[in-house]
C-alpha cells in the first residue's frame, strides 16, 4: 500500500502551497542521487517525495486525493517516477529554481526547433473580399550551398570536440552536487570546425531572401493569420525549423463598411424619391445591381440583399450587402418649389409641430400633471 503523501512530505494535511514547497525542497536536498551515490534507499525516497509533490501542487489531483485517497488518481496518467532521471525532466524548472540548475547533466546537445517568423501583409479590400495570390519575400537563414549547413571547409568534417567529448557540456562541482555547464570550446554543440568554411565562416548557414507565393482566402478579415510550416528559422542540432505567420491587415474601402461578412452601402436618395418609391442602382462587389426603394421610405431604413456581401471562410455562403438610406432635405429651394411644398403642407393635414404639443400633453396627463 502506498504511503500517504502528506506523511511522505511531513506536511499537515491542511499544509499551503508553500509550505508543500519548502518540505519537498528539503526532501529532494536530503535524497539527491548525487548526495547519495549507489543508494538505493535513497533513490526511492527521492521518487516518493517527487511522486508526493507531483500530486499536492496541483489543486485538481491534490483535491481528488484527498477525497478518493490514492484510488482517486487511477486513469489520470500519473504512475510515478520510473527513475530519477525521470524527476529530473519533469521538475528541470523546479530543480532550477531550488539549487540554481537542472539538476543533471545533459546527454549532449538537444535538438532545438528554430524560431517562428510574422510577416505583416497589406491587402486591399477587394483583394481580400475576393481572393488572391502574392508573392512574399522573406529574408531568412538557410543552410550553406557550399558546406551543405556543416560549417566545415569542402573536403572536410565538422570534429568531435575533445574537451566535451561530444557532450556540449562539461561536469563541475558544487558541493555535494554536479552540474553541467556548456562547454567553453565548442559552446554546446559538441563539434568543433578546424577548417571553416570560407563562405558562411563556419556558421552552416547563410542569409537568403526566399519567395514564397502565399494564397489569401475569399473573405478574410484584418488581422487574420495564415501559417506556413516549416518556413520559419532553421533549427539547431536537427530540430524542425519553426513556422511563418503572415498576419493580413485589411485596408479599409472606400465605398463600403464592413460589418463581419456583411457589407455596409449609404445610399442618399431625394425627399420625392422616398415618398413616391423610386429604383436606385447600387454597386456590389461583382457589379451593379438594381434594387427597388418602396414608396414611403424613411431616413435610416436598412434594406438587404442576401449574398452579396464577403464570401464566409470555409464555406459556400456569403454575408449579405446592407443598404442604409438616408434621405436628404433640399436647400436653396426655387420659389416655385417652395409653393409646391407649401401646397403639400396643407394637403398633407396635420403640421408636424401639432403632433409635437400633442405629445407633450398627453405625457403631462400620464404623470398626474
Amino acid at each position: 500500500m502506498p504511503r500517504d503523501y502528506y506523511e511522505v512530505l511531513g506536511v499537515d494535511r491542511n499544509a499551503g502551497d508553500d509550505e508543500i514547497k519548502k518540505a519537498y525542497r528539503q526532501m529532494a536536498f536530503k535524497y539527491h542521487p548525487d548526495r547519495n551515490p549507489d543508494d538505493p534507499e535513497a533513490e526511492s525516497k527521492f521518487k516518493e517525495a517527487a511522486e508526493a509533490y507531483e500530486v499536492l501542487r496541483n489543486p485538481e489531483t491534490r483535491s481528488r486525493y484527498d477525497r478518493f485517497g490514492h484510488e482517486g488518481l487511477g486513469g489520470n496518467g500519473f504512475g510515478g517516477f520510473g527513475s530519477t532521471d525521470d524527476v529530473f525532466s519533469a521538475f528541470s524548472d523546479i530543480f532550477g529554481e531550488f539549487f540554481g540548475f537542472s539538476g543533471r547533466a545533459s546527454r549532449g546537445p538537444r535538438p532545438q526547433p528554430g524560431n517562428d517568423l510574422r510577416y505583416d501583409l497589406k491587402v486591399p479590400f477587394r483583394d481580400a473580399a475576393m481572393g488572391t495570390e502574392v508573392t512574399l519575400k522573406i529574408p531568412k537563414n538557410i543552410p550553406c550551398h557550399a558546406c551543405g549547413g556543416s560549417g566545415a571547409e569542402s573536403g572536410s568534417a565538422p570534429e568531435t570536440c575533445k574537451h566535451c567529448g561530444g557532450s556540449g557540456q562539461v561536469i563541475q562541482s558544487q558541493g555535494f552536487f554536479r552540474i553541467a555547464v556548456s562547454c567553453p570550446i565548442c559552446h554546446g554543440t559538441g563539434k568543433v570546425v578546424a577548417h571553416p568554411c570560407k563562405e558562411c565562416h563556419g556558421r552552416g548557414v547563410t542569409r537568403e531572401i526566399r519567395e514564397l507565393k502565399v494564397r489569401v482566402p475569399a473573405g478574410v478579415d484584418d488581422g487574420s493569420r495564415l501559417r506556413l510550416r516549416g518556413e520559419g528559422e532553421l533549427g539547431q542540432n536537427g530540430g524542425p525549423p519553426g513556422d511563418l505567420y503572415v498576419v493580413l491587415r485589411v485596408e479599409p474601402d472606400k465605398v463600403f463598411e464592413r460589418q463581419g461578412q456583411n457589407l455596409i452601402l449609404r445610399v442618399d436618395i431625394t425627399f420625392p424619391q422616398a415618398a413616391l418609391g423610386h429604383k436606385i442602382e447600387v454597386p456590389t462587389l461583382t457589379g451593379n445591381e438594381t434594387m427597388d426603394i418602396p414608396k414611403g421610405t424613411q431616413s435610416g431604413e436598412i434594406f438587404s440583399l442576401r449574398g452579396l456581401g464577403l464570401p464566409i471562410p470555409g464555406s459556400n455562403r456569403r454575408g449579405d450587402l446592407l443598404i442604409e438610406i438616408t434621405v436628404v432635405t433640399p436647400k436653396g429651394l426655387s420659389k416655385r418649389q417652395e409653393e409646391l411644398l407649401r401646397e403639400f403642407e396643407k394637403l398633407d393635414g396635420e403640421k408636424p409641430i401639432t403632433k409635437v404639443k400633442d405629445f407633450f400633453r398627453k405625457a403631462k396627463e400620464a404623470m398626474g400633471n
